[in-house]
């Protein structure tokens, strides 16, 4: 250090010398601001002034000393004067006194609270639904030029897809319906064998499942598994800019990218629900034999007289329209994704809930209509 003292009282100014540093800076810096603060403690100053010289060696220690002084001296209406500290110290200084956090206010208090939330809940709500409906249009135009023979994609892809849309979802597929079919016959025996219908379960599980279940389960499996995937591919291509190359190309990302996943899963879907049908009713019919002691030929001719072909139809287009809306949603949230991995994290977690969301609310509408139409 210097011999010169690190303060010094002059009338109403605080003369603060940054002292040369051999090694031990800590102890410097901490000795500068305990000196400091005695001088301040004592009253009576209006200024405070920081020095240092040209030759001095100083560290990141003493600024952070010289930022302490400088604050603690403005809580006490003292000015500092940094006009004898060299540019790069004071460019230091600036940007660590722009970045300094400020001080956590209390917030202020609102009386209608619940009434704010719920407001900014609907408005966010509306431009979700509102960027839905922008990008389905989007894709829907990307189709007609599809239909037209205009757009473009890689036909390898489309079978990559299928391939992962239909094949490889199988096996999830069969054992969710399954167990749903096991469920519905096994909840629908307990009740029945009040009235001595048993018989009826058949009714109940072949029923339920052509028209409601296995398009609903079938479409949230697909929404965890298949949208997730489709956010998180379209999301790491954007942290990749992998789709800002296809746009500079001039090749449409909506065609290359979302035509080729939305059609997979529109084909697979109807196929998988069918599939879902079938496995399902042979839950209930597992059920159906062994709780219930019910014949094979029984059981299979009253479901036979149970649904028709309208209702298997019914659960096969539910399915398509499910599977368009899980590819609608996993590309939107994909493509719109930031260039995180937390944001593609994000993208695939919005997808799913989205999905099934979406999925609920159509089964909602279609079961509205279908009464309504009488089908």
């Amino acid at each position: 250090m210097t011999n010169s003292e690190f303060t010094a009282l002059s009338g109403s100014s605080l003369n603060v010398q940054i002292p040369d540093l051999d090694g031990a800076e800590a102890e410097a810096a901490a000795k500068l601001y305990t000196e400091a603060r005695d001088a301040m403690a004592s009253g009576g100053l209006t200024h405070i002034a920081f020095h240092i010289s040209p030759d001095v060696q100083w560290g990141s220690l003493s600024l952070a000393a010289i930022k302490k002084i400088a604050t603690d001296a403005e809580r006490q209406g003292i000015i500092p004067d940094y006009s004898r500290i060299p540019t790069g110290a004071a460019r230091l200084l600036a940007l660590a006194k722009g970045a300094a956090p400020q001080e956590a206010s209390e917030a202020p208090k609102q009386r209608f609270a619940l009434f704010t939330t719920v407001g900014e809940k609907t408005l966010e709500g509306l431009g979700e639904l509102r960027a839905f409906f922008k990008f389905t249009g989007t894709v829907s135009s990307a189709l007609g030029r599809l239909l037209r023979g205009k757009a473009y994609f890689q036909k390898s892809d489309l079978k990559t897809f299928v391939q992962a849309a239909g094949p490889d979802a199988i096996v999830i597929v069969g054992v969710v319906n399954l167990l749903l079919g096991i469920i519905l016959a096994f909840m629908g025996a307990v009740q029945l064998q009040l009235f001595g219908a048993e018989i009826f379960v058949a009714n109940l599980v072949a029923l339920g499942h052509t028209r409601e279940i296995a398009p609903m389960m079938t479409a949230i499996v697909l929404a965890g598994r298949t949208g997730a995937a489709y956010a998180a591919q379209l999301g790491t291509m954007q942290v990749n800019e992998e789709i800002d190359a296809l746009t500079t190309f001039g090749i449409s990302p909506i065609e290359f990218l979302v035509l080729p996943r939305m059609i997979a899963l529109a084909l697979m879907t109807p196929l998988l629900v069918l599939y879902g049908d079938a496995i399902g009713m042979f839950g209930g019919y597992i059920i159906g034999t062994t709780m219930l002691d019910l014949g094979t030929l029984e059981y299979i001719g009253q479901t036979q007289n149970a649904i028709s072909i309208s209702d298997v139809l019914l659960g096969v287009f539910k399915g398509t329209v499910f599977g368009m809306l899980v590819a609608i949603t996993g590309c939107r949230y994909g493509m719109e994704s930031g260039r995180s991995a937390s944001a593609v994290g994000d993208a695939a977690t919005r997808a799913v809930v989205s999905g099934i969301l979406a999925i609920i609310v159509s089964t909602a509408i279609f079961a509205v209509l279908t009464n309504w139409i009488g089908i």
